[in-house]
């Protein structure tokens, strides 16, 4: 049987149509930092236990309870739960730097009455991450243990393909542009020194708060707050970093605490030109709430963990 010619265009049409709307929106689909879970009013510390047993019970581990501002912050209460599992790790062992991974956060934060409960999107973390995976099992996983109301911390959202080339402007780093913070004769030296080297740097305001180690790798991430008095420390510390970037109605905390890795002999952190810009990738460079209010903070990081680890600071450019 022949098939006329306009009815072989009036289906190809018809097949356009029909599938059309699946492919825009996969074409279109696009990803945000953080993920609101609960908000509420409730008793502060029951609830931070409440998020603590249900990720245990998710099969989480629990590796850092931080509370990483002093009791004047501008959030009344503020918690930070650090967590992995073997499937975290597991991903975060197959691609390079992708131990900044392993850890995931969660924040628990009360200003006045409202309690709000937001973690890291891991779909959005493995994506700037570069990860051979997308996570979308471990976000269903938080989604069931701990809820899913939002997605925040940018209007629109990046797609997959913005995220995994991300930099937030022309010279700006890139994830695969680290700070080199100090390097070693071999790894089993590197971890030695480090965890000497940040056991003694509470004068500089640099605290670890959780290890975790990469099985299969010799990989080491080690999680650290940051507290700097004073003027020019000040620039490093989480609380005025973060008075400065974490000011809209939902609150971004989960983007602490920061990361230093243990690569071999190598260690390193990311770069706050890229860590802050893309768990922040709406904020404008200039202007009353911008980039340009933390300007000199990027030098500051880099110096203090370069310190704190034992490394030699050298100059490097501000936001």
């Amino acid at each position: 049987m022949r098939i006329s010619k306009q009815i072989l265009i009036q289906f190809t049409v018809a097949l356009s149509v029909l599938f059309a709307p699946c492919m825009a929106a996969q074409a279109v689909e696009r990803f945000k930092p953080f993920v609101l879970a609960w908000r509420g009013t409730a008793v502060f510390a029951t609830k931070v236990n409440e998020v603590k047993q249900s990720l245990e019970d998710a099969g989480f581990q629990i590796v850092a309870n931080v509370a990483p501002y002093p009791e004047d912050a501008y959030l009344d209460d503020l918690r930070i739960l650090v967590f992995t599992s073997p499937q975290l790790k597991r991903f975060a062992a197959r691609s390079p730097y992708g131990g900044f991974a392993a850890a995931q956060r969660v924040s628990i934060s009360r200003l006045g009455d409202d309690i709000q409960v937001s973690y890291l999107n891991p779909t959005y973390t493995a994506h700037a991450y570069r990860l051979g995976s997308d996570l979308k099992e471990v976000t269903k996983q938080l989604a069931s243990a701990l809820g899913r109301i939002e997605t925040f911390g940018s209007e629109k959202g990046l797609t997959e393909q913005a995220l995994r080339t991300y930099h937030y402007s022309f010279g700006m780093e890139y994830f695969d542009e680290p700070y080199e913070l100090a390097n070693f004769s071999s790894y089993s030296q590197a971890v030695e020194q480090v965890e000497t080297n940040l056991g003694r740097s509470a004068d500089i305001g640099v605290e670890p708060v959780y290890r975790i180690d990469i099985p299969g790798r010799d990989v080491t991430v080690i999680g650290v707050t940051l507290r700097g008095e004073g003027e020019k420390r000040k620039y490093y510390d989480d609380h005025w970093i973060m008075d400065n970037v974490d000011f809209k109605e939902l609150h971004t905390t989960a983007y602490l605490p920061y990361e230093i890795m243990i690569t071999g002999s190598r260690v390193i952190a990311l770069s706050m030109r890229f860590r802050m810009a893309v768990y922040h990738p709406d904020l404008t460079m200039k202007g009353q709430d911008s980039f340009m209010n933390i300007i000199p903070s990027p030098l500051a990081v880099k110096n203090a963990l370069t310190a704190a680890v034992g490394g030699t600071a050298t100059k490097h450019a501000g936001m």
